[in-house]
């Protein structure tokens, strides 16, 4: 009914005769309706330890400090899928508002996924090629 675990659904001592007598959902939704039961609220996490921390991490964080290659900190194929989803999208977008047609949607599609697109740019240039 609440959309919550066991442990954050809460009774109110003052209703429990009407809480014992409720068999029915469409009884408990009732109850829920005048607050006889209640979830307790999100408990979140606290943030204040990982703040401090941050604060130490700050300092010292010149060039030389770096360990590990450009590639270990950030891989190639992360990189890669975010600049095809990027050029994906660009092009779901053409199609849709009806700028490129299917055919060359489908021939940037797979230019996209070749690696022939270097980015959105060199997307946007093939793009006006394609409707000429």
């Amino acid at each position: 009914m609440l959309n919550v675990g066991k442990d954050r659904v809460v009774f109110d001592e003052e209703y429990s005769d009407l809480i014992q007598d409720a068999i029915t959902r469409s009884t408990i939704r009732g109850l829920v309706g005048f607050g006889a039961i209640k979830a307790k609220p999100m408990h979140g996490s606290s943030r204040g330890r990982y703040r401090d921390r941050s604060k130490k991490l700050k300092r010292g964080r010149s060039s030389g400090s770096f360990e590990g290659s450009k590639s270990a900190r950030n891989a190639r194929k992360d990189k890669w899928i975010t600049k095809v989803r990027a050029l994906r999208w660009r092009l779901k977008v053409a199609k849709e508002r009806g700028t490129i047609n299917k055919q060359s949607y489908r021939k940037l599609y797979q230019q996209v996924k070749g690696g022939q697109v270097r980015d959105v740019k060199h997307l946007m240039d093939l793009m006006k090629e394609a409707k000429k």
